[in-house]
Formats: structure tokens, sequence, C-alpha cells
């Protein structure tokens, strides 16, 4: 299907999603309890910090993520790769509560930030007809880390120290990326496309948004809402693992293991969705993104056996898998490919913001006495707010002709 210059921009695509793991908050999640015991502090303590790192994150990424539009994209990808593995190294040094600030802030700005913003918005630029497959491929990669690495990581803290761990991830970024991104995207331009098509001349002849249009949008916010659902509820439950565990009184692999029905379900879930998209198109498909997540809200409220975790993340990652070929390909069909990094700049940086929101009102929560069930409640109901938002408005999501 894809060929040449085609492929490498999907394996390029695949790497970064998969390195943006060490950045996500499912990995980051895993070593919680050992940065909260060796810095004597709460849950409620570390998601307050993690929420403002976090946060300030986002806010960075909004000025950093547009220069996509403006650098060579090699060039780009390789700074990003020396940051990322700064990161790794300044994380493998917690020693305080403002060490523990800078080194989430790095993570998630060059991890989940950065990393995932260069592939996508590179995929999303350069494919027309097959953009929906396309991104579906590359974020194959954050879903094989998903399967993988929970389990490797659980191994791998019983036989080292888990600083130890980072400083590893930080040699292997430093050693792998430089060279696969020299590669596959040394000949990438900013005018390079998949090839001509009729898809490619229908999206020459829709209006070409700048992002300072685009925020004045209303259609934007309600599209939004829906696409912030995913990260901030799923962020809650991947870095407050531990505490649905003790809650529900799962043993204390149970999580992990059902990592592998989320990764599973989402990959199956990232290649049907791309199939869809680049035949009814993103628009229409929308609607259906947050429905698996809201039925997860009602598993974690009414089921209390082992096996529901797997239904519950196993639900999750068919709206991963849905949301993460969406959150791209959605702007690119309504605002056009043009300005296309300078929106998703915008897009990602709430993305993270509402990572810090999950993580912060988790926390909250969880320290004022909420159990895991009422969490969930108030989950639902902001699914539901934002589903009947979105369904008022499904008729208006068509690109401007001109």
């Amino acid at each position: 299907m894809f060929k040449n210059l085609s492929l490498k921009v999907i394996i390029f695509g695949f790497i970064f999603t998969f390195f943006s793991s060490f950045g996500q908050s499912f990995f980051l999640g895993i070593f919680n309890t050992s940065i909260r015991n060796e810095l004597s502090i709460t849950h409620g303590q570390f998601g307050s910090i993690y929420a403002s790192a976090t946060l300030l994150s986002s806010f960075v990424l909004i000025w950093v993520g547009k220069k996509i539009d403006d650098i060579n994209i090699s060039r780009f990808a390789l700074y990003v790769i020396l940051l990322l593995s700064f990161s790794c190294f300044i994380f493998s040094n917690i020693s305080s509560l403002l060490f523990l600030f800078v080194a989430i802030f790095f993570m998630r700005f060059a991890g989940q930030g950065m990393m995932s913003h260069t592939a996508t918005t590179t995929i999303s630029r350069y494919f027309t007809k097959s953009r929906g497959k396309a991104l579906s491929t590359g974020w194959f990669g954050l879903s094989s880390a998903e399967f993988i690495l929970p389990v490797l990581m659980i191994y791998l803290l019983t036989i080292t120290e888990w600083r130890n761990i980072w400083l590893y991830i930080s040699l292997i970024v430093i050693i792998f990326l430089p060279i696969a991104s020299f590669l596959l995207v040394k000949n990438l331009k900013f005018e390079s496309r998949e090839g001509d098509s009729d898809k490619e001349l229908k999206d020459d002849k829709i209006k070409q948004w700048k992002r300072i249009e685009v925020i004045k949008d209303y259609r934007f916010y309600i599209v939004c809402a829906n696409m912030l659902a995913m990260p901030w509820i799923a962020t809650g439950t991947f870095v407050y693992q531990s505490f649905i565990l003790e809650s529900k009184n799962w043993g204390p692999y149970v999580i992990a293991q059902s990592f592998m029905a989320y990764s599973i379900l989402s990959v199956l879930t990232l290649f049907i969705s791309g199939l869809l998209i680049d035949k009814f198109t993103s628009r229409k498909i929308l609607i259906y993104m947050n429905i698996p997540l809201l039925l997860s809200v009602f598993v974690i409220i009414y089921f209390n056996n082992p096996v529901s975790s797997f239904v519950f993340l196993g639900l999750i990652g068919i709206s991963n898998g849905l949301a993460n070929v969406l959150g791209s390909s959605t702007w690119a069909e309504i605002y056009g490919v043009k300005y296309i990094g300078s929106i998703k700049a915008l897009t990602t940086a709430l993305m993270v913001f509402a990572t810090a929101f999950g993580t912060a009102l988790f926390g909250i929560l969880i320290d004022k006495g909420f159990s895991i069930e009422q969490i969930a409640i108030v989950s639902g109901i902001y699914i539901i707010i934002s589903l009947i938002s979105l369904f008022l408005i499904r008729e208006k999501l068509n690109p401007i002709k001109i």
C-alpha cells in the first residue's frame, strides 16, 4: 500500500509514537509508587506536581510545536530526540519535589507532547487519500508500546532500581533515534505529498485555516470537548492505577496485565478506524469515539471482579484507537493541512492540558475521600454532556469550500 517515501514516513511515525510512550501517563504511572515512597509524598501531592508540570508543558508546546511549520522535519526531529534523551536522564536523577516537577515537565513536553506532535503532524501533512490508514499505522507504535512496556517494566523493577531503567532509556533514545530519523525523513520536504489524487485536488479547494481563525470557530471547542475526554479520564486511570487496585482489592499485576487487552483492542480499532475514516471521513466517525469510554465508566461503577479490569481497559482501548486517528485527521479535514503544524501544536497542547486536569482532579477527589466509583460518575457526566453537544452540530462539521 505504501511505497518509497510514503513507507518511510509511516515507519517514522511508528517509531516516534512508540518512543513517545516514555512521556505518556500509562508509562509514568508505573513508577508512581516508587517515586512516592522515595520522596514520602501522598497521591494528591504527586498528582498536583504531575498536573502542574504537565500544564506548564502544554503552554510551552503551543509555541514550540508551531515551529514544525518552519523547520525541515529531519532537523526538527533531531531537536526533539535530544530533548527526549535529556529528559529521561533528568528523570533518572529525581531527588526532591522540585526535581520531580522539572523531570515530569521535561518528560511530558518531550515525550507525550513533542514526539507525538512530530509524528502525527508529519503524517497528516504528507498523506492525502490514505491519511486515515497512515495515521492508524503510525499510532500502532504507541499501541505496541502499551502492549509491551507495562509488563516489561514491572519485571525490570523486580531486578533493578527504577533510576537505572530511566538511564538505560536515555541511552537507547540518543543512540537509536537519530540514525532512524536520518534514514527515514532526510529527503522529506514541506511540499512533499503522497501523490496526485482526486482527494488531494479536493483538499486544495477547501479553506486553509490559520490558527488564529481556528480559535474563533465555535465548532473547534465542541470537537475539542470530545477529543479531550479520553486524555483526562485515561490519564487519571493510568496515573492512579495503584489506587484502583487498592479500591477494588485486585492483585498487584491485574492492571498491568489488563493493558494487554487495552493494547490489542487499541490496535484493532486503529486499523479499522483508519479504513472507516478513508471511506466515510473523520467527521462522520467522530460521534462514535467516546461511546466505548462511556461504557468503561459503567464497568468500573458496577463491577468488582478482577476480570472486569480487562473489560474496563479494553473499552478504553477502543476509544483510544479511535481518538488517536481522529485527533489528527479531523483537524486536517475541517481546517486543511497548510497550517496543520500550528493547529496541531494547539490541539496537542490542549490534550496535554487535559491530562494535567485529569491528574489533578483524580488526585484531589482521592484525597477528599471519593471512591473510584464516584470518580467514574463524574467522568461519565462529562462524556454525556460533550457527546450531546457534538450530536447537535454533527451536520456543521464540513470544511468550507473556496
